[in-house]
């Protein structure tokens, strides 16, 4: 499924995880730069952070039982299905400014985080 906003297109796959036009463009230049097309940017949840939860998004090679797949724009994003409950509705963003450079997520389940913004509850 594809929604149209103001200022972005954005992709949401089963688990209703959206990534914006900003960080597929992300995505594929750091695929490109690693020269691997075997690669899928893998979003997960797990234990740890000042809030009892973390982020980690990251490259990863394998496919495990279980996972969400979307393919978007020549690459997989993928979701375990241990994460998928805390991901529902999340937007993933790239933000490029003086102030800070990297992936953001909008996460509607998370009820609260810390000050860093590393972890969420």
């Amino acid at each position: 499924m594809t929604v149209q906003n103001d200022a972005t297109t954005v992709s949401e796959p089963v688990t209703g995880v959206t990534l914006t036009d900003g960080a597929a463009a992300k995505v594929k230049t750091l695929l490109e730069q690693e020269g691997r097309t075997d690669l899928a940017l893998r979003i997960a949840v797990q234990p740890g952070g000042c809030s009892g939860l973390r982020y980690q998004l990251f490259f990863d090679d394998r496919q495990l039982d279980g996972d969400d797949v979307l393919t978007h724009d020549g690459f997989n994003l993928v979701v375990d299905r241990m994460s998928v409950p805390y991901l529902g509705g999340a937007t993933i963003d790239f933000v490029d400014t003086i102030e800070k450079q990297g992936f953001t997520i909008d996460n509607p389940n998370a009820t609260g985080s810390c000050a860093c913004g590393d972890s969420f509850s």
